[in-house]
């Protein structure tokens, strides 16, 4: 199937009560827990595919709590940066500012240093699912109402198998799709959304 290129519009500022849990709700009240200093565990590790919000949780973490000590992508640290981390969660352990970070697999997998992998399963290791299609429905209707449009179940489907699936374009499109049906006083069908988004198929 092929995907449209999808124009970049700014995207909300990631924070812990617009990250769309699905099945991470655990994951999201840990992260929340821990960016509140709520959490008596001082190291938590995120892992997951792109797309299932790593990176979300972990701008919105700091956003809550500039504190912490935050490594995204850990399995691409270079020696220096694996050695900071090392020693960060040893300072955490000891008191220091608390350690949230996260990767692609669990610490076990993860191509680093042994004393790293062994300390990044120190504390509470989640990972994160991404959102099932069935899920990513809801949540664009859900958002679309939320914006005052409303959106037929052919639309949904049209807008999940021609366009990236990540929620960050997926909102981008909504953004889109707002602006092109207050502009031409028109509810959001198909044939609106084509014209949004120039799409000419014949899919």
């Amino acid at each position: 199937m092929r995907q449209l290129p999808l124009p970049i519009f700014a995207a909300a500022t990631p924070s812990l009560d617009n990250y769309v849990a699905g099945a991470n709700a655990e994951a999201l009240e840990g992260v929340r827990s821990l960016a509140l200093g709520r959490l008596k565990e001082t190291i938590v590790y995120l892992w997951g595919a792109q797309g299932s919000g790593r990176s979300h949780l972990l701008r919105a973490a700091a956003g809550a709590n500039p504190a912490l000590v935050i490594a995204d992508d850990v399995e691409a640290l270079a020696e220096a940066a694996q050695q900071a981390l090392f020693i960060a969660i040893n300072l955490a352990r000891e008191g220091g500012p608390a350690v949230l970070a996260a990767g692609n697999a669990p610490p076990a997998q993860l191509r680093l240093r042994e004393d790293l992998r062994t300390r990044l399963g120190w504390g509470l290791v989640y990972q994160l699912k991404p959102l099932s299609d069935a899920e990513k429905a809801v949540h664009l209707r859900s958002e679309a109402l939320r914006r005052g449009l409303t959106l037929s179940e052919e639309v949904v489907r049209y807008l999940l198998t021609h366009l990236p699936r990540d929620l960050a374009s997926l909102h981008a499109v909504l953004d889109r799709l707002d602006r092109h049906s207050l502009a031409r006083q028109r509810a959001v069908t198909l044939a609106l959304v084509r014209d949004a988004l120039s799409i000419n198929d014949d899919d």
